[in-house]
């Protein structure tokens, strides 16, 4: 597991050197279905101090700490719910990065206004609905796992590997945490972009649907050609 902490360590501290994430907010995780596990970033603990040992090893289906010295990130429910309703998820990302944490603050989705948006999420970033008062309590994690699997209905959530949460802020995910922490990336410089595209045009319409699926499928999917074989 020695290799498996190393590479959730490094999803964390990439988050560091994208900006996305300030003093100990945020977390990454990554999954290990073969054995069971998910490997999580320590709560409060700050960044400088991760090591590969800080990394906390998580029972995905009883949610139990089965090997670590510290306290599991406090948005772990959330990751299991995630990796537990998802398909295909390795990775998931959280951060509060300030264009994404915009866009759920106000309470809306990110539209995909443009090609850039639609080389990484085919059509908007969905929003969830704001929780309600009996899912604030003691599952108040685990309930946000579930109105982002809510949120996500009828979505393949590789096609679009992010949700924000109302009032609260973004995760992403992917097939393994590298690709959770670049689709974090990603969604971060597309929500700062239709920021500021609404801010000019406040009437902007969505990309067309032929441009999106052209620019999507081109990076997506058995018939990519975008990059090297």
């Amino acid at each position: 597991m020695s290799d498996f902490r190393e590479r959730v360590l490094q999803a964390n501290l990439e988050l560091v050197r994208a900006g996305l994430v300030l003093l100990t907010f945020g977390n990454a995780s990554a999954a290990d279905r073969d054995a069971g596990v998910l490997a999580i970033k320590p709560s409060g603990v700050p960044y400088d101090e991760l090591t590969p040992a800080s990394m906390v090893l998580v029972d995905l289906e009883t949610g139990d700490v089965v090997e670590g010295d510290h306290r599991p990130s406090s948005d772990t429910p959330t990751h299991l719910v995630l990796y537990r309703q998802l398909d295909g998820v390795g990775g998931i990302v959280h951060t509060h990065s300030t264009y994404a944490t915009a866009w759920a603050q106000a309470g809306r989705p990110i539209p995909c206004l443009g090609t850039t948006h639609a080389d990484h999420f085919h059509g908007d970033v969905p929003i969830t609905r704001g929780l309600a008062g009996d899912e604030l309590g003691d599952s108040y994690e685990a309930a946000t796992g579930d109105v982002i699997v809510e949120a996500l209905r009828g979505v393949d959530p590789l096609a679009v590997p992010a949700a924000l949460v109302a009032s609260h802020g973004p995760f992403a995910w992917g097939a393994d945490v590298e690709r959770a922490v670049e689709n974090a990336i990603a969604l971060e410089a597309v929500a700062e972009t239709a920021y500021r595209t609404v801010a000019l045009e406040p009437a902007i319409e969505r990309i067309g649907s032929g441009l999106l699926d052209r620019h999507f499928l081109r990076k997506h999917g058995p018939a990519a050609y975008y990059g090297q074989p």
